[in-house]
C-alpha cells in the first residue's frame, strides 16, 4: 500500500512540475512499471494517456495577426475617373441694353483652368435656348459611370414656382409663363448628371443678378431657388438662393475670381476650396455678397492636377457660340 501510495504521489508531482517531454520519458523508463506493478494495468494506461498532454509540436498555434481594416487598400487614394464639364457664359441678351460684362470671361478663365486640371470641357458663349439645350445634350453625352461631372453658368438666371432656371440669350421674358417656356431648369440638369453615373456632381451657378426681367414679373421671388440633389453633389451660387446683386467692375466677378485664386492656391477638397471661396467674397464684398455652398458630399473631390495618363486625349475644344 504504501508503495501504491508513494508511486501515485509521484505522478501527480512529475505531471504538474516536468516539462512534457520529460514527462513522457519519466513515465516510460521509471513510473509505468511501478504502477503497473502495484495498481495494475488501468493506473499505468491512465498515466501514459496523462503523459501524452502538451507533447511538443502539438500546442495551440498563435492567433492570426487581423489584416488593417479596409485591406491593403485602405491607406491608398481612391482612382478618380474621367472629368468633364459644361460651361456656359450668357452675356448677349437680345433684351438687354448692353452685353453683361463679366459672364463670357468668368466661362474662358475657368475653362483654362479646369482643362488644366484634366477636365474634358464643354465651353458655350452667348448661347440661344437651341444651342444651350445641344451643348447640354453634348456634355451629358461624355458623362460615364464613374465620371466627375462640374457644371458652371453665368449669366440671368430665374426663380418661379420655387424652381431655378437658366436664361439663354434669346428668351423673350414678360410673364412667369415664359420663364418656364424659354428657360432651362436647373434641378433636372442636375438629376441627369446623376443619372448617367456621375460619381461626383459639382455645380457652380453665378446667375443671380439684378436684371432686366425682374421688372416686369410682378410679385415673383428674386434670385435663385435652392435645388435638392442627389448624394456627392456639391453646389456653389453666386450668392445665396432668394438673394440678388448688381455685377462690379472688373474683368471677372468677384465669385469667379475668388475661386480662380483658391483653385491656384490651394490642393484641398473641392468642398474647402467653395467654403473658403464663400468666405473671401464675403470679406471682399464687406458682407453684401455672401455666395451660397450646398453639401451632399460622401466621397471628396481634389482638383489637384491628375497624373499624365489620367488626362483626357487630345482633340479640338469644342467652343460653342450663338448663331
Amino acid at each position: 500500500m504504501r508503495t501504491s501510495t508513494f508511486a501515485r504521489m509521484l505522478v501527480l508531482v512529475v505531471t504538474a512540475l516536468a516539462p512534457a517531454g520529460m514527462v513522457r520519458e519519466a513515465s516510460a523508463q521509471q513510473v509505468a512499471p511501478a504502477v503497473a506493478e502495484r495498481s495494475g494495468a488501468r493506473e499505468a494506461g491512465a498515466l501514459h494517456t496523462a503523459a501524452l498532454v502538451g507533447r511538443p509540436g502539438e500546442a495551440e498555434a498563435p492567433p492570426r495577426k487581423r489584416p488593417p481594416a479596409g485591406g491593403a487598400e485602405a491607406d491608398q487614394p481612391s482612382v478618380a475617373g474621367p472629368r468633364v464639364a459644361l460651361v456656359i457664359g450668357n452675356a448677349a441678351y437680345s433684351d438687354g441694353e448692353a452685353p453683361l460684362a463679366q459672364p463670357v470671361n468668368d466661362a474662358r478663365a475657368l475653362t483654362e483652368e479646369l482643362r488644366r486640371r484634366g477636365f474634358d470641357v464643354e465651353l458655350g458663349e452667348n448661347l440661344t435656348k437651341q444651342r444651350m439645350q445641344r451643348t447640354i445634350d453634348r456634355f451629358k453625352e461624355k458623362i460615364t459611370p464613374g465620371a466627375t461631372a462640374l457644371l458652371f453658368y453665368s449669366g440671368y438666371g430665374l426663380q418661379v414656382g420655387r424652381k431655378a432656371f437658366l436664361i439663354p440669350v434669346d428668351a423673350e421674358i414678360w410673364r412667369a409663363a415664359d420663364v418656364r417656356r424659354d428657360g432651362l431648369a436647373l434641378e433636372p440638369l442636375v438629376a441627369e448628371m446623376n443619372a448617367r453615373g456621375a460619381t461626383r456632381k459639382l455645380v457652380i451657378v453665378d446667375a443671380s443678378r439684378r436684371n432686366l426681367f425682374e421688372r416686369r414679373l410682378r410679385g415673383f421671388s428674386s434670385g435663385l431657388a435652392p435645388i435638392a440633389v442627389p448624394t456627392d453633389t456639391l453646389v456653389l451660387y453666386g450668392v445665396a438662393p432668394g438673394k440678388a446683386i448688381n455685377d462690379t467692375q472688373g474683368p471677372n466677378g468677384r465669385l469667379v475670381g475668388a475661386l480662380l485664386a483658391e483653385l491656384r492656391e490651394s490642393g484641398g477638397s473641392a468642398e474647402a476650396i467653395f467654403n473658403r471661396t464663400r468666405v473671401s467674397v464675403a470679406r471682399a464684398s464687406n458682407g453684401e455678397q455672401v455666395p451660397g455652398v450646398f453639401s451632399a458630399m460622401v466621397n471628396d473631390f481634389y482638383f489637384a492636377s491628375p497624373s499624365p495618363n489620367s488626362l483626357p486625349s487630345p482633340g479640338p475644344a469644342r467652343h460653342t457660340r450663338a448663331d
